[in-house]
């Protein structure tokens, strides 16, 4: 990712990795889905009061951020869809589709991913003594045949089926279903190959660091600072919903850490499994918080009066 991001501020005209880089979506969808087992679901109940934390989450994020990016100057598409903590990709598109500015979306989420997957190793090791030497996953060597097989068929079925039926974050989501029905119908009973995981690792990190190329000085001074400066305000809410969560006792500090980091799924899910935390309790709680974001996100803005302007 950084070694991306320097070439590209250098000049250097990089390309995405395209079909490459969503496949390695599909991994972390896998891995997510096979981290569903019976007893993590078992445990829903017990985690609700948590995740009912979430909607008050994205609601005092949207609060806070769209007068943010108003008040530097933005217009309210672009504002608006800025501020919503979703995956990149999806505001890009969304606001897009309300008249936005493509370019200052994709940057500042660009922005907003690099910093929290830079910054959050540093915090769970300094503050929360977190070893982030736990075990991604096992060799391939290790695993039966069998399991390996339904994993690729899990991942390929799921993210194509995904696509045609429309499902957002097909490339994780529809993963994640079809290996979670595999894992608690007993099927499959462990995660991906470390191979696997460490190859999307690169890939994904390839993934943030293009969204640089061609940026301008102009950008650099508007579009990343403005991004920088979010992430701030971000990091305020999440330590207070983390401190939350934790003085409560509803989470343990490492894992209320990283169910309220606003990062995307992948790269939550691959911290979470470095750390050695609880990843069916982390990725519940993206899970969440990404759903309400792309199921409300578009219907709040239309409510706000949020439209692409009539030609």
């Amino acid at each position: 990712m950084t070694a991306c991001l320097l070439v590209a501020l250098a000049g250097v005209r990089l390309k995405g990795m395209g079909t490459l880089s969503t496949a390695a979506r599909t991994i972390m969808g896998v891995a997510i889905g096979a981290s569903i087992t019976p007893e993590i679901v078992g445990r829903v109940p017990q985690l609700l009061g948590s995740v009912a934390l979430v909607p008050i989450y994205v609601a005092l994020i949207g609060i806070v951020g769209v007068p943010f990016f108003r008040r530097l100057g933005y217009d309210p598409a672009t504002a608006w869809y800025a501020a919503m903590p979703g995956g990149l990709p999806d505001m890009v598109a969304f606001g897009k589709e309300a008249g936005g500015d493509p370019r200052a979306l994709a940057l500042i989420h660009a922005t907003r991913m690099l910093i929290i997957v830079t910054v959050a190793p540093i915090i769970l090791t300094l503050l929360y003594g977190a070893s982030l030497t736990g075990v991604l996953g096992e060799p391939a060597r290790n695993l039966p045949p069998v399991e390996l097989a339904l994993m690729v068929v899990a991942a390929v079925i799921g993210w194509k089926g995904g696509e045609k039926m429309g499902l957002f974050g097909a490339s994780i989501l529809g993963p994640m279903i079809v290996t979670a029905a595999l894992s608690l119908g007993g099927f499959i009973h462990s995660r991906p190959p470390l191979e696997a995981i460490v190859v999307a690792q690169v890939l994904i990190g390839l993934g943030i660091g293009v969204q640089y190329v061609g940026v301008t000085l102009r950008e650099l001074r508007s579009f990343i600072l403005s991004g920088m400066a979010f992430v701030a305000i971000l990091a305020l809410l999440a330590a207070l919903f983390t401190e939350i969560v934790t003085l409560s006792g509803l989470a343990k500090p490492v894992e209320g850490f990283l169910a309220f980091a606003p990062g995307g799924q992948a790269e939550m899910t691959v911290l979470a499994l470095a750390a050695g935390a609880d990843l069916g309790f982390v990725i519940l709680h993206h899970l969440t918080r990404v759903v309400m974001v792309i199921m409300g996100a578009p219907v709040a803005a239309r409510w706000a009066g949020i439209r692409k302007p009539k030609d």
